[in-house]
């Protein structure tokens, strides 16, 4: 797969971002490999004042409405950091055949690492207006009900779907803008 043309074009205007797991591959069947995920977005929200406004994360991708001061770096930081995390976790439990398969499907220009383990890019879509951000929220939030995970998209735990109902979601949210 070409690397990516898409790009950040405004900053610290809201983005719909989307990361894949190589291959579509279902690391996150695990909720310890999810912890990663949201710790990584605790960690940029208390020190690089990352904003999180939404975001989904099913087995094999996550989508999310983020802004920050430098989107580009901060997900690039989140791809590395969590790549690092996820592989020392799978590494420490013995998942060989995920290994295997993040090392077949890893890119020939991907020289630094045994693994590859997100797609390259995140295919950044700028929010521009209260109606889009509303559209981007609603495809969030609607993924796991149309995948027929769940029959109300708060019942998926890996969602803002229940921050803006007014319930403790796994992390905080911005549901103003």
């Amino acid at each position: 797969m070409p690397r990516s043309s898409y790009r950040v074009l405004t900053n610290p205007c809201p983005h719909f971002l989307t990361a894949t797991i190589n291959h579509w591959l279902p690391l996150f069947t695990n909720p310890k490999l999810v912890d990663i995920v949201l710790d990584s977005w605790r960690y940029l929200q208390r020190n690089d004042n990352f904003q999180l406004y939404g975001y989904v994360i099913l087995e094999n991708h996550l989508h999310l409405i983020a802004a920050s001061e430098n989107l580009s770096r901060d997900i690039q930081r989140f791809k590395s950091y969590t790549a690092k995390q996820l592989i020392a976790h799978l590494e420490q439990h013995r998942s060989n055949r995920l290994l295997e398969l993040l090392a077949l499907f890893k890119r020939v220009h991907k020289h630094d690492s045994d693994y590859q383990v997100w797609e390259e890019g995140s295919h950044p879509q700028i929010i521009e207006s209260e109606k889009v951000m509303r559209q981007k929220l609603e495809y969030i939030h609607q993924n796991p009900v149309k995948r027929g995970y769940v029959d109300k998209p708060e019942h998926w735990r890996y969602s803002s779907a229940r921050n803006y109902l007014g319930q403790e979601g796994m992390i905080e949210v911005i549901r103003q803008w």
